[in-house]
């Protein structure tokens, strides 16, 4: 999902068969401001990057702690090549489990 992309929130809500609170609130959106993203107003960034996550992703984000971010940027930054073997790991290993 790239920035200039238009969203089409409403329909990824209804294809998730979800209401308005029920899908904006695992965002940390109330419904009227999810409502007034599916109306059209532009939706930030950072609320783009975690519709993606959880809606897109199914990533439970309440799972996420502040050192697995910073474990990634870790080794992003000083073990690129080891990041990258163990994301090509997991990735096969969540597709073998699927």
């Amino acid at each position: 999902m790239k920035a200039t992309e238009k969203l089409d929130v409403r329909e990824i809500r209804r294809k998730l068969g979800l209401n308005q609170q029920q899908f904006w609130s695992k965002l940390g959106v109330t419904q009227s401001g999810g409502s007034r993203y599916e109306s059209g107003r532009n939706i930030p960034r950072p609320v783009q990057q975690l519709l993606r996550l959880v809606h897109v992703e199914q990533i439970d984000i309440a799972k996420i702690k502040r050192e697995d971010f910073e474990v990634v940027e870790f080794l992003k930054a000083n073990e690129p090549e080891k990041f990258k073997n163990l994301k090509k790991i997991a990735r096969a290993s969540m597709r073998k489990a699927a």
